[in-house]
């Protein structure tokens, strides 16, 4: 796995509370598996100072090369998407300059590439599209139109599980009292068990049947997550103990 979070940028306009806790907080959910579903979990959590594009990039072919057919590869981003002029979709780094995106943003291509290729199976959660402040002690991801990555992505030919924060354009929220976006807030307690089956498997179908209604729950119905993975035969993500 793979992890990701930034909240403190070098560009202090795209400051957020709890992108970089996400990514740690779900990173130790995941590695809690090891001796259940996983005999063993790996976990890469790239400090947010340390989060460059090119850091980023080097520890996705990382995880494009480790991983086996025998194994699953799970990848994490939390902080800001922009789209372009054109319309591509970045994923910010700490740098990140929002007029040379290409040269200080994680591009979709370089996502859909080391997860398209992975051996194993392929797991995207992508809690992105941040910015600004919504109301006292909330904030949202600036809004991006993630659709080309998840239908990409989530293709046949692809066969990546996703999971996106919010639909289309749609901002994705953090707040105080949750300590965390409400996208991870959602995938932590699914992952934890609530998403679980009377036998404790947690699928990727069943995980995204619960962060669609968690999610609205939390927002009030402000943030409608959208899972992709309609070329992906279902199959589990955890157990529960």
């Amino acid at each position: 796995m793979l992890a990701v979070g930034i909240s403190k940028y070098r560009d202090p306009n795209l400051e957020l509370e709890f992108a970089a806790k996400d990514a740690m907080d779900f990173a130790k959910v995941i590695a809690g598996q090891k001796g259940f579903l996983y005999q063993d979990v790996i976990v890469q959590h790239i400090p947010e100072r340390n989060a460059t594009c090119a850091e980023i990039t080097k520890w996705l072919a990382w995880l494009r090369r480790e991983v086996t057919a025998q194994d699953m590869g799970m990848l994490f981003f939390s902080g800001h998407g922009k789209q372009d002029a054109d319309g591509r979709f970045y994923f910010l780094s700490v740098e990140a300059e929002e007029e040379n995106l290409m040269g200080t943003a994680v591009s979709k291509d370089d996502i859909t590439h080391a997860l398209g290729s992975l051996a194993g199976k392929a797991v995207f959660f992508m809690d992105s599209c941040r910015a600004g402040r919504v109301a006292e002690g909330q904030r949202r991801k600036g809004s991006a139109d993630v659709s080309a990555v998840i239908g990409e992505l989530a293709s046949a030919e692809n066969g990546v599980a996703v999971y996106a924060s919010s639909t289309g354009r749609q901002s994705s929220l953090e707040d105080t009292p949750w300590q965390n976006g409400a996208f991870t807030k959602a995938l932590i307690e699914g992952i934890s068990g609530k998403a679980a089956d009377p036998r404790g498997r947690i699928t990727h179908q069943m995980l995204g049947v619960y962060l669609s209604e968690r999610v609205k729950e939390l927002t009030g119905g402000r943030q409608h997550p959208v899972p992709g993975g309609g070329g992906v035969a279902d199959f589990p993500i955890a157990v529960i103990r």
